[in-house]
């Protein structure tokens, strides 16, 4: 805490072996900040909000706003908006799409672009674990009361259900090329890997996913750069976008800064003197630890 009684606080959490590989957690506390609003912006994963203490306040598309205790988002390709008056606290749950069968018991494809209250996709399970976080004893008890939860939905997937039925091998492999290369491998490497044609390849991949392979891609290079971006400002280092443009698969700076506008809605120096200090940003996550 400073001097003017500000704290915040950001832990990264190790989900159960069985859940390494589907999800990430990351804490994040802050109290006594002035009121503000924060972006979520577009990534390749899923984002489910657990709150604790009080619950999100998020712009709908309408302009108005919307409480969230439990909040649940598909992939997008536009900033969400979170209203705050100094106040955040929760669990930032990073879900890969591939896990969404497991889950939450339906394809990514079913909510992308949309974020909605997590009782409409998880039920009554939405309430219990927001309880179990929120009267959880610090940050270990939070991550146990997750992976308490999320362990029960996974062992209770039946094979022959919608939930357990396997993602394509061939869906599974393009996008775990689209995240592990941020973007980089073309289209039709993918689908010459997979030994199917780019239009087959995307109607499929969009089916499962929600999104093409080349938006998907866009996502992933987008992340990997705000979050470069971002931990270089949190060091104190010159930012370099040009430098960092050319390391994360952009034309040039140009090119990146149409990114940030179109994907973030402002600049990137906009976005760092908005966000850094925010304890949702990158400066509370490891650059390249966001995945799960």
């Amino acid at each position: 805490m400073d001097d003017a009684g500000t704290s915040s606080d950001g832990r990264s959490g190790h989900p159960a072996g069985p859940l390494r590989g589907h999800v990430a957690y990351h804490g994040y506390d802050l109290r006594g900040g002035p009121p503000g609003t924060h972006r979520g912006l577009p990534s390749p994963y899923l984002t489910l909000i657990v709150t604790f203490d009080r619950p999100l306040i998020m712009r709908t598309p309408d302009g108005g706003l919307v409480e969230r205790a439990v909040a649940l988002g598909g992939l997008h390709t536009t900033p969400e908006t979170i209203v705050h008056d100094g106040r955040q606290s929760g669990v930032h749950v990073v879900l890969d799409p591939l896990a969404a069968r497991a889950l939450l018991g339906r394809p990514a494809a079913e909510i992308a672009g949309v974020t909605v209250d997590g009782d409409e996709v998880l039920g009554t399970l939405a309430r219990e674990v927001q309880e179990r976080v929120d009267g959880a004893e610090g940050w270990a008890g939070r991550f146990a009361a997750l992976d308490d939860v999320l362990l029960r939905v996974l062992g209770a997937v039946s094979p022959g259900s919608a939930a357990g039925r396997p993602v394509a091998p061939e869906v599974r492999h393009a996008w775990r090329r689209v995240v592990g290369s941020a973007g980089t491998v073309p289209v039709r490497a993918l689908a010459d890997e997979v030994g199917w044609s780019e239009r087959h390849l995307g109607q499929r991949f969009r089916t499962e996913i929600g999104v093409g392979p080349k938006v998907a891609g866009r996502m992933a290079r987008f992340d990997r750069a705000r979050r470069r971006l971002a931990a270089r400002a949190a060091a104190g280092a010159p930012l370099g976008l040009a430098d960092l443009a050319a390391e994360g698969g952009y034309a040039d700076q140009a090119h990146l800064s149409r990114e940030f506008g179109a994907l973030a809605r402002c600049s990137p120096t906009r976005w760092l003197a908005e966000e850094i200090g925010n304890v949702q940003d990158a400066r509370a996550l490891p650059a390249e630890d966001h995945r799960p």
